[in-house]
């Protein structure tokens, strides 16, 4: 009977669409809208197999539909710049150790780079003029006096020949500098001499397996305790500091 009635609804609202002549009017889009929809309403209203439960279009509405992902994803070009980058570090730590400082100089020898000679410090002497006038002043080639109020000290040190045979010294040829510094306060300059045996300026024959004495002068106040003493070479591009007391 139900059925029946769906059908007979059908054909009423297809009569009153085509009307009683053979005219159709002509509806609007939305028009077609409405009495579509209100057709389907009421057909599904007396279907048995219609689940009447309500859903809320709301919520199917602002579901956002998901794209599928490309089974074939665009191809990402790779940074270059970050293994680069990797290899500078890498080749950074690398360098940095092999380039670890080099150990200074431990000794006057190891500092000029001299070979076949060894430096030993031998004291040090407190004094008003050197060297110490003689019997016969013109065994000194060249002397020196104290200023007023002012000592010399004499730094002196052993070189010996560590070679089988006689062996030229030539300290002069390294132009190295030489400073002294007494009880840790600043180092000053080793005066420059024309002593024989000046450590900065000598030049002479030492007799093989045999040694000579050098000095390094500074002035220094009269009455000066000397407690600790160490000295400073210094050459262009190099410098280093030895204890010697």
């Amino acid at each position: 009977m139900k059925r029946l009635d769906i059908i007979l609804c059908s054909i009423g609202i297809a009569c009153a669409l085509s009307g009683c002549g053979q005219t159709v009017p002509v509806l609007t889009e939305e028009e077609n809208e409405i009495i579509t929809e209100y057709a389907v309403n009421l057909l599904l209203k007396y279907d048995k197999n219609y689940n009447s439960h309500l859903v809320d279009l709301s919520e199917l509405e602002e579901e956002t539909p998901v794209e599928p992902e490309s089974e074939t994803p665009d191809e990402e070009v790779p940074d270059e710049s970050l293994p680069e980058e990797s290899e500078k570090e890498s080749d950074t730590e690398i360098i940095d150790a092999t380039q670890e400082e080099e150990p200074e100089a431990s000794s006057i020898e190891e500092f000029y780079g001299i070979e076949g000679f060894s430096f030993q410090y031998a004291g040090y002497d407190l004094v008003s003029e050197y060297p110490t006038m003689t019997e016969e002043p013109a065994e000194a080639f060249f002397a020196m006096e104290a200023t007023p109020g002012m000592q010399l000290l004499i730094v002196k040190f052993h070189v010996i020949n560590q070679n089988g045979t006689d062996s030229v010294l030539d300290t002069f040829q390294y132009g190295v500098k030489v400073k002294i510094a007494v009880n840790d306060e600043n180092p000053k300059n080793a005066l420059s001499t024309m002593l024989l045996n000046d450590l900065q300026s000598f030049n002479g024959t030492v007799e093989a397996y045999g040694q000579t004495e050098l000095a390094a002068v500074i002035e220094v106040p009269a009455g000066t305790s000397v407690g600790n003493l160490s000295m400073v070479l210094k050459s262009d591009t190099d410098r280093v500091t030895l204890a010697l007391q």
